[in-house]
């Protein structure tokens, strides 16, 4: 491997990059941060590209490299070709593992991990088949109300489906809304209505009380769990089967987050422009209300 792609170094740079923020003069903090927020652009980019998105001179980054003692720009960018884009990843096989695994206990334990999430996830994403996918979008894009529900740790992955997808998808309900139970939230579903719920073993019994109850009331039911069978009594429309082995006593819900990812994806391209509106809208309305953080906007460097 070329020594200039190795990750490592990019860690390391990162972190000398964080740990020298607070040293550094403000209009070279501001090029630091976008560095350590973007690297993969960052290493993708001519030192002018990273000027015009940032709005930062291109000679506030030279002078950032100088500061940390490099000869050249494209000295200080080389080390950043290691994060690229994700599209590149695959590329760099599993090395990473093996040189993890001689790291001492810890090492040993993380790659086990890593291989893990990235078993679960490839077995998750195998089974969740274009054709499979695409009758899913079909059903929630027809339903007139599309609620998605779950308990405990797997209420996380709902209400994060929920939070990005209304955005494609206003029709869709988050259940339960509050402290109460699904059901309370699902009196008036009926045959034109959807549900998508998640649950792993072992099972909730809220959730299998709401795909019951859906079930009886001819609503669409699309199943996100770790088994096609989790319970007597469920009918189901569309099941997206995950794996959910780990490596401690609590099931892993990477898999099941990949496939949320990749179903949302779908979600807001068959949105359309409509869905962009409606991001745009929302982003404004964040930006309007100061829901973001946003420091002191720092001057351009001169040069």
């Amino acid at each position: 491997m070329d020594p200039h792609l190795d990750p490592r170094k990019t860690a390391r740079l990162i972190q000398h990059l964080k740990d020298q923020m607070d040293a550094l003069p403000p209009k070279l903090k501001a090029a630091a941060k976008y560095v350590i927020d973007n690297p993969g652009d960052f290493g993708l980019d001519t030192v002018r590209t990273s000027a015009e998105r940032t709005g930062i001179s291109a000679n506030g980054f030279v002078r950032l490299a100088q500061h940390l003692g490099y000869d050249t720009f494209e000295a200080f960018r080389a080390p950043f070709r290691a994060a690229l884009t994700t599209t590149q990843e695959v590329g760099l096989g599993q090395d990473w593992l093996e040189q993890m695994q001689d790291q001492g206990p810890a090492g040993k334990l993380q790659a086990a991990a890593a291989r893990n999430q990235l078993n679960i996830t490839s077995r998750s994403l195998r089974l969740m088949t274009a054709e499979r996918t695409q009758a899913i979008v079909d059903t929630l894009l027809s339903a007139r109300r599309s609620y998605v529900t779950a308990t405990r740790s797997s209420y996380a992955l709902a209400y994060y489906f929920h939070y990005v997808g209304r955005m494609a998808l206003p029709s869709l309900d988050l259940v339960p809304r509050h402290m109460g139970a699904a059901l309370d939230d699902l009196l008036d579903i009926g045959p034109k209505d959807c549900l998508i719920a998640l649950t792993f073993a072992p099972y909730s019994a809220g959730t299998i009380q709401a795909l019951r109850l859906a079930g009886e009331r001819g609503a669409k039911v699309i199943l996100i769990s770790d088994s096609e069978v989790i319970a007597p009594g469920i009918r189901t429309d569309h099941v997206l089967a995950v794996a959910a082995n780990s490596l401690h006593p609590f099931g892993a819900i990477g898999g099941a987050m990949a496939v949320l990812e990749c179903l949302l994806t779908h979600l807001i391209d068959a949105g359309s422009e409509d869905a962009r509106r409606r991001i745009a809208a929302y982003d404004a309305l964040r930006q309007d209300s100061g829901a973001y953080w946003s420091g002191p906007k720092l001057p351009r460097v001169g040069g």
